[in-house]
């Protein structure tokens, strides 16, 4: 109804710190039952979220334009370009979640940040601007932010970055070191390192997607090597000096001190729960060991009628848990209640790398640590002939892999490493939920030509292991 600039106290039903998507999710159904709700926003820059103004949406943007990219289109000039455009994007989709709760006569955005004074109270704004909210119902919202890792010069120097700073800059840094070896580095790497940059990658554990088993990550490791990029596993990062040409990362690797001078530095170890500032302790709202919102498993906080949703209450960091949460707390405001996290199965997960690198349930090691008897059936793409779609769109790099049960025929996990990745995941993820068996989903008519058909050709090739026993590494 009003964006932040009014000034006057404001009474809600439900007040939203933060426009994220779980908290927006919420505040559009409730307000549809005719509840006055009120969002409130740190930044106008942020409207709608993390993900569709420098999250999911920006870097999948630069990820697509990064790969139409030839060798002869000028690589700054392409940059420059795809940087425009996916700008444009993002303004679109913040300027469409705005108005759309805008408006709306029962809801107000209001613009600042926003502080507890009491359980039930926060203020925006400061002087003559500051105004009092209070709620009936509030929900927490308000995501993470990237964490800077504690080494000597990093923040200080002027060439580091934050992943926000670097796809906004328009000029492409030609040397970009990433500190992280994790989904939000790789990531990175692989859409920089297309557009044109020299990427090094610094990863402190011996090797990178060490979470993953032995043969999944090897198959994503040589990708991203094949591309160019260069993967400094086992490192410490221990220094960071500006020169006058960019800056040096001091690094120790196998007992040896060495140097990289860089243009620009990217930390990537994770991001924190985005809590400073909301002083909780007014609230009554206690959190965690890592400073996250603590919740039950029905995102209540320690005051029953605050609720936390998405990055910030700790649990994963992704827009599709984000939603998830919404659906529970909407069933605990307007529903029977049962609905908690203990409900959740089977959760895909995609790093954006090209091809994706998609995993949903149980690795082959966790798989025999549990003491399932299983069954893999794996296959490199460029060895599935039942998948025309791959040689046919020039991406036969990667490999499929099925985790089964060995006594049921039941699928336990898998990891999808190939073009279409990120929706393949999706049907295999729907498969164990609710108990498709492998041959079943060998067994199912695709569309042809499509990526789905390669389930056929793999999971008719299975190997059966009677006993359980260690996966490699």
């Amino acid at each position: 109804m009003n964006s932040g600039t009014a000034s006057g106290d404001l009474h809600a039903d439900l007040l939203v710190i933060g426009f994220g998507k779980g908290g927006k999710t919420v505040a559009a159904v409730m307000a549809g039952l005719g509840k006055r709700v009120v969002i409130v926003e740190r930044s106008d820059r942020m409207y709608g979220g993390t993900c569709p103004n420098v999250g999911c949406i920006p870097t999948k943007g630069l990820v697509h334009h990064s790969r139409k990219r030839r060798p002869t289109d000028p690589a700054q000039e392409w940059y420059e370009q795809s940087v425009r455009k996916v700008q444009a994007v993002r303004e679109t989709m913040r300027s469409g979640n705005f108005d759309a709760f805008n408006n709306t006569d029962n809801v107000s955005v209001v613009t600042g940040p926003a502080t507890f004074i009491d359980p039930h109270t926060v203020n925006v704004g400061e002087g003559v601007d500051r105004r009092a909210i209070s709620a009936d119902t509030i929900l927490i919202n308000t995501g993470s932010e990237p964490v800077v890792p504690d080494i000597p010069g990093l923040r200080e120097s002027t060439h580091t970055t934050s992943s926000t700073g670097l796809i906004e800059n328009p000029t492409l840094p030609s040397r970009l070191a990433i500190i992280g070896g994790g989904y939000l580095g790789l990531e990175f790497a692989s859409i920089y390192r297309q557009f044109g940059s020299q990427v090094t990658v610094f990863e402190s554990s011996p090797k990178i997607l060490a979470r993953e088993d032995d043969d999944v990550a090897a198959v994503a490791e040589g990708i991203l090597i094949g591309e160019g990029i260069d993967i400094k596993a086992g490192t410490q990062v221990t220094e960071i000096r500006d020169i006058d040409t960019g800056a040096t990362v001091i690094y120790q690797q196998d007992g040896r001190q060495q140097g990289l001078d860089v243009d620009t530095i990217l930390p990537a170890p994770g991001r924190a729960p985005a809590t400073r500032g909301l002083n909780l302790d007014a609230a009554g709202v206690r959190t965690t060991e890592r400073g996250a919102v603590e919740v039950d498993q029905h995102l209540r906080t320690s005051q029953p009628h605050i609720y936390a949703l998405g990055d910030v209450n700790g649990g994963q960091q992704f827009t599709d848990i984000s939603l998830d949460d919404s659906r529970i707390v909407l069933d605990q405001l307007t529903g029977a209640g049962r609905r908690s996290t203990s409900n959740r199965v089977a959760v895909p997960h995609t790093l954006f790398m090209t091809p994706p690198m998609a995993t949903v349930g149980l690795r082959e090691k966790d798989a025999r640590a549990a003491g399932h008897r299983v069954r893999i059936a794996s296959k490199p793409i460029a060895e599935i002939i039942g998948m025309p779609r791959a040689p046919a769109v020039e991406e036969t790099r990667g490999l499929m892999k099925f985790v089964i049960d060995a006594e049921t025929d039941k699928i336990l996990g898998a990891a999808l490493i190939s073009i279409d990745a990120q929706e393949l995941v999706n049907t295999v993820a729907l498969a164990i939920r609710h108990g498709i068996t492998a041959t079943d989903l060998r067994d199912a008519i695709y569309s042809h030509p499509s990526s789905t058909e390669a389930f056929n050709d793999v999971l008719a090739a299975s190997s059966t292991a009677e006993q359980p026993q260690p996966a490699a590494g």
